[in-house]
């Protein structure tokens, strides 16, 4: 009696597996699948075919890529800013706001739906790119801006501030390319006085510091009042007799 249900338990544990392999993989869903359905008095496979098949859509033809929306305005120069790096749009669409999507691969600009412009990303930030279709006839006839307009505006601070407006004209391929920064640095008037622009611009000059940023940040931190320290230090200075020359160093005093 004993012996019969570890026969029958062994069975049950351990089925015949070739009974298995000659079962087809499919013969079970498939009989599932064309079973009619008491209440509809339909199968699965026939709803299927009657709603759902008709009204499936093909699979996309590119994977799915995330994207990240972001509102920008294109600025004078007809470029808007994106992470730091600036991209053209056609200079007709100045001073607009554009819906800007962004991939890790591609930058999209789109006025009221309509894609205005595409660009390969860059993350190398305070650069360019720019699209020769962009750029305006001659750009010195929009918006009166003009790269002499612009030293001669910087000019109404002082020679210094002047000077890092043309270096940095200068510095870039394209002049317009540097009429943000010049801007920025002529509307820093509105917060600073004329004598500490002219300060920053000459510690600006000093060290090469290019940009609107490096100029607001000498501002900010104070730094163009070292100049003035540096000039008092200098002038405060008298001839004496017992400061000692070139000549004298390396000797004991007296």
């Amino acid at each position: 009696m004993e012996e019969g249900r570890r026969k029958s338990r062994r069975k049950r544990l351990n089925p015949d597996h070739n009974k298995i392999n000659k079962i087809k993989p499919d013969a079970g869903p498939e009989r599932l699948n064309s079973r009619a359905l008491r209440k509809l008095k339909k199968s699965r496979r026939e709803l299927f075919e009657l709603y759902d098949q008709p009204n499936a859509l093909g699979l996309p033809q590119k994977p799915y890529e995330y994207a990240e929306w972001k509102l920008a305005t294109v600025n004078i120069d007809y470029h808007i800013e994106v992470d730091q790096h600036y991209y053209s749009v056609p200079f007709r669409l100045l001073r607009e706001k554009l819906d800007v999507r962004l991939t890790a691969h591609t930058v999209e600009a789109f006025q009221k739906g309509e894609r205005v412009t595409a660009h390969v990303r860059s993350f190398i930030p305070h650069r360019h790119s720019t699209l020769k279709e962009h750029m305006p006839p001659a750009h010195q006839n929009y918006l009166e801006w003009t790269p002499s307009r612009i030293v001669s505006w910087a000019k109404k601070t002082g020679p210094a501030t002047a000077a890092l407006v043309q270096r940095i004209i200068d510095s870039r391929a394209h002049p317009e390319h540097a009429y943000r920064s010049c801007l920025g640095i002529l509307r820093l008037e509105k917060h600073y006085s004329p004598q500490r622009l002219e300060n920053a611009a000459l510690r600006a000059l000093k060290f090469g510091s290019l940009s609107f940023k490096a100029l607001r940040n000498i501002l900010e931190n104070g730094l163009d009042r070292l100049e003035d320290n540096d000039k008092s230090a200098e002038q405060a200075l008298p001839d004496h007799e017992n400061i000692r020359g070139s000549g004298r160093e390396g000797r004991y005093w007296p």
